[in-house]
Order: C-alpha cells, then structure tokens, then sequence
C-alpha cells in the first residue's frame, strides 16, 4: 500500500489494460494517469509530474524505447518500467544498458509490477523529505561536475535491478568508490560488500581466495578457508582490474556466474552463492578480447550494465 499519493503515468494502447492497471494501482493507493501513446504521454507529463512511468514496448507512432529517450533527455532520474508482449534477453539487455528501471514480459504478477514500483520509489526518494537518507550512499563521491552528477543518477537507478555492472576508466577515478555507492544504494546494501585487485594476487591464489579451499588441498591451507564470494553472500564482490584476470581463471569465473555456485579448490561439493558482481578495469577489455587475454561470453557476462568513469581532466570538482 503506497503511504503517500505518489503519481504513476501508465502508457499504452491497449485500453484494457490501461483500464486494468489503473484499477489496481489505483487500489493500492496510488495517484494514476493514463496515456494511449507516446505522445500523448508528453502532453500529460509536465502538469502530472509523475513519480514512476510505465510503458508498453511496442505502440504505434512513438514506441515505449522512444518515450524513454524523451524522458531521459528531460529528467535522467525518473524511473521507467517498460512492458512488452514479445520480451527477449537482447531487448531487456538494450533496455537496461540505456537506463530503463525494469523491464516485465506479459502476462506478469500484479504484485510484480507492485514490487517494481516499490523500488524505484525507494531508490528515487521520490521528492517527499528523503534528501539526507537519499545522499548517504553516495556520501563519500565528492562531485559537482554535471557529468559525474548523470553518473551517479544512473547509478543510483541501475542499483535496482541486480545486473552485472562494469566499470571503467582510468586509474585513481574512484572506480572502486562508484562501486560502493551502487551497492549502498541497492536492497543488497546490508549484507556485504568486499572488493578485490585480481591483479595484485598471485595467479596461483587467486582460485583459492575467490572461491576458497579446504584443509589440505595444497601446500600450506592449514584449515579450510571461506572465499570472497562466500563472504561477500546475499552483498556485492567488486572485481577490481577484472582485465588482469587469468585466462585460465575466467573459464571457472564464467561458470560461477552461470551456475551461481562455487566449488572450493580441493572440494568436490558446490555451495551455492548469492552476489552482485562488480567489476572493474582501466583495460581496453574489447582489445584484450582481441589480444587473446579475456573471454568474450566473460564479458558479455560481466557487461551488463556499462559504466564508464570520466577522466578527473574532464570532472572539475
């Protein structure tokens, strides 16, 4: 039930759904408009000034993808919920990549779409006497440059949907620190976060310390040992310098994502594990792929959401 009459715009040409969705977010407590299209959808949104926008994919004349480049440009921090008929990973990919909140497939839950919006509310602030709770997880990211204030504005929207994050940029522009703020900001933000420099562990412990080991399996493991990706559970693991990786530990990496399950060196079980990951570098990582020295299907996997960090001669803070 929503505290406050936060306002929803529902966008689609399908009237009975309209109809449909209106009823039941209006039940739960919300102020709700509607619009058949995308453009009229910008006739309403200056006086309705919603909260939260949801759209259909695909309508006539200006589709779902087109309204929210409209709403970018205007407002980077307003939360778009786009709903299709014809969902596939590529477009719920595309879609996250650009900045859109979430993306659900119909026929969904009710309470899915609730949950949604639940999110987006909380992760905005959404305007009601929230500024100091809404600056905490980015309190230790000094910015006043327009370009690192759009950063964090996508930042903040992407903490929501749980996808791999990648991070870019030169060395000593707070890579790491941006990767602290998404967690902070993101329902993960209880439970750990823990970072490590895949390239300041020695090829031969890094298995050991990503993934842990159990007594006796190598010279020296006296007793079993966890591993980050246990120990950051239900949190985040940021992978700093991800392109100083092994080749030959990608391959285990790549199936820990797929699998979301670790197997410690020297076990036979796998446990089963719960982690945003994400990872960061100042390599070129599509040159590397070309140089032989990471795995493409790795980095697709890990490039979910591309963030690229300014250089500090480009940020004048």
């Amino acid at each position: 039930m929503a505290d406050q009459k936060y306002r929803i715009l529902i966008v689609d040409d399908d009237q009975d759904l309209l109809r449909l969705l209106s009823m039941r977010l209006t039940s739960a407590g919300y102020e709700v408009n509607v619009a058949l299209s995308g453009e009229q959808a910008q006739g309403v949104m200056p006086t309705f000034r919603p909260h939260v926008v949801i759209t259909d994919l695909r309508m006539n004349g200006m589709d779902g993808m087109a309204l929210f480049g409209s709403i970018r440009s205007a407002n980077t921090s307003l939360p778009v919920i786009i709903l299709t008929a014809h969902g596939s990973i590529p477009d719920a990919v595309s879609a996250t990549k650009q900045g859109v909140f979430s993306f659900l497939t119909k026929p969904f839950d009710g309470k899915e779409l609730l949950l949604e919006i639940e999110k987006a509310l909380s992760l905005t602030g959404a305007g009601f006497g929230r500024a100091e709770e809404d600056v905490k997880w980015r309190k230790d990211i000094i910015c006043r440059s327009p370009v690192m204030e759009d950063l964090l504005n996508k930042a903040k929207l992407m903490a929501a949907n749980d996808s791999n994050v990648l991070i870019t940029g030169e060395s000593g522009t707070g890579k790491e620190l941006l990767a602290k703020a998404i967690h902070l900001a993101s329902s993960r933000s209880s439970k750990p976060f823990v970072a490590v420099n895949c390239g300041a562990i020695p090829e031969e412990l890094l298995e050991s310390e990503l993934f842990g080991h159990i007594k006796g399996s190598f010279t020296g493991a006296v007793q079993n040992y966890t591993g980050l990706f246990r120990s950051a559970q239900g949190g985040t693991l940021l992978l700093d310098e991800i392109g100083d990786m092994p080749v030959s530990l990608q391959v285990k990496l790549l199936r820990v994502i797929q699998e979301k399950q670790v197997r410690p060196v020297g076990s036979t079980k796998s446990v089963n594990v719960d982690v945003r990951i994400i990872s960061a570098t100042h390599r070129d990582l599509e040159k590397t792929i070309e140089d032989g020295n990471f795995r493409q299907d790795l980095y697709y996997r890990l490039n979910v959401v591309p963030m690229e960090m300014p250089p500090l001669s480009e940020r004048r803070e």
